[in-house]
């Protein structure tokens, strides 16, 4: 009899964990539903069913089972927002750790590693779990595990706020923070530079007047956006770290230090990329740094510091010789960008344009999200426009395309986009109006600035 009743028993279980398993599309589309709306309570114990009977079956696809993950993450985070005790809260964490781990692990094809660390970090940077090392921890994983897509802006502020916390605690030294400092930088600089990359033939296709497809203008929504964020997130770092990195802070900081590291090439290449970071170049310490740096180890940073002193002293001929040597030696994007344009900057001041223009290219193809390069590019071309076409009409036509310079400038760059939308009003304003193109019948034909250095053309606006 007991025999029959344990066998009666086995066969219920059986059947309820096959129904369940059956059932889990359904399972989902309610959790799904729940979810959405904020109802934890009536979520939770789906997705609990969901985790325990539903990844290994075969009635859900991979798109259903990640479909788990992403609302589980944030159905957990509404749930550890609305914990009412600190030990609930932190199971919570640990369960919104575990949902992020689980996804990687079965659907790693599918999922970014740097998107999990980075989640996973920003969890407890939120939540406070753990120390400030700890924290630090989390965030420094996700630079070893998957540094090309540490993407979030929010995130990336948070790992140098830990950094500056430490350092105003007392347990991490300046150095540290100016090596986070550099660190944070080049992360927002690489992901400004991608999304500048996929935004800038859009941007021309536009400027063309040609229409977008409706996936063409999301990626260009998206990379605008991202473009104003990192701007802002720069800026939020940039005041962290405040008067720290001052010359004020910084001369007397290497000064204390020089004569004892003089021929240590690490602390010289450190000490010359600051105080050349921060403009200290007028001091003799940066002089001293930079000669040392260049005979020890012949570099980007040496040869541009010296040519930092030599355009000063207003030799520009050995000025541009250290910088083309310092632009040969580099092998840092940002930094190749950074000499190309002080080189264009100084044809630029002694009128040689095409040169000029050379150099800002070379600097925006190693960032492409320097936009002040495109604005130095409009101004060249507005002051050019007496100098191109072969009429009134075509010598104003110019301005149209400086104007379109000066706008893309904006949107790659969002952090000057007031004085670049302004430089591009300013020129539409010099540029022939609608009258104009009227009465030359002008409207959608292409002029051609090939008479002059400019070489280029513009498309007349329809009207």
């Amino acid at each position: 009899m007991k025999f029959k009743i344990a066998f009666t028993l086995l066969g219920v279980l059986f059947a309820f964990n096959t129904a369940s398993a059956q059932n889990c599309t359904a399972t989902l589309s309610l959790f799904n539903e729940s979810a959405k709306v904020n109802n934890f309570s009536d979520a939770y114990p789906k997705y609990k069913q969901l985790v325990e009977n539903c990844l290994e079956s075969e009635e859900l696809n991979d798109q259903y089972k990640i479909l788990i993950f992403q609302r589980g993450e944030k159905m957990l985070e509404g749930m550890i927002d609305d914990a009412e005790t600190e030990e609930r809260k932190m199971e919570l964490v640990q369960e919104y750790i575990d949902n992020q781990m689980m996804r990687l692990e079965k659907f790693p094809q599918k999922t970014k590693k740097g998107d999990i660390y980075s989640d996973i970090a920003m969890i407890k940077y939120k939540n406070e779990v753990g120390t400030l090392e700890d924290r630090l921890k989390a965030f420094e994983d996700v630079i070893e595990a998957d540094k090309e897509n540490f993407a979030s802006p929010v995130a990336i502020y948070a790992y140098f706020r830990i950094a500056n916390e430490l350092n105003d605690a007392g347990k991490r030294d300046i150095q540290f923070l100016f090596d986070k400092y550099d660190e944070v930088i080049e992360l927002i600089e690489t992901q400004e530079n991608e999304k500048a990359a996929n935004a800038k033939p859009l941007i021309e296709k536009q400027e063309a007047q040609e229409e977008l497809t409706s996936r063409e203008s999301r990626i260009l929504k998206n990379s605008e956006i991202y473009l104003r964020n990192y701007t802002k997130i720069k800026g939020s770092v940039n005041s962290l770290l405040g008067s720290k990195a001052d010359c004020d802070n910084l001369i007397p900081l290497y000064n204390k230090d020089f004569d004892e590291k003089k021929s240590d090439v690490k602390w010289l290449r450190n000490a010359n990329a600051r105080l050349s970071a921060k403009d200290c170049t007028e001091d003799p310490l940066f002089f001293k740094v930079s000669e040392a740096l260049h005979k020890m180890e012949p570099s980007a940073n040496s040869a541009y510091s010296l040519g930092q002193l030599a355009e000063a002293e207003g030799d520009r001929a050995k000025a541009l010789e250290y910088l083309n040597e310092a632009a040969q030696l580099a092998t840092d994007k940002g930094r190749k960008s950074r000499i190309y344009y002080r080189i264009g900057n100084i044809y630029k001041d002694q009128g040689s344009y095409s040169q000029a223009r050379t150099n800002y290219r070379k600097a925006l193809q190693n960032k492409p999200s320097m936009g002040v390069a495109y604005l130095k590019i409009a101004d060249m071309y507005a002051k050019s426009a007496n100098n191109c076409g072969d009429s009134v009409f075509n010598k104003r036509a110019v301005y149209w395309l400086a104007a379109d310079y000066a706008k893309r400038a904006g949107r790659v760059d969002p952090s000057i986009s007031s004085n670049a939308n302004a430089a591009a009003e300013s020129y539409r304003g010099r540029a022939p109006q609608k009258s104009d193109i009227f009465q030359e019948d002008a409207a959608g034909k292409k002029i051609s600035f090939s008479n002059c250095w400019i070489g280029e053309s513009v498309t007349v606006p329809n009207l």
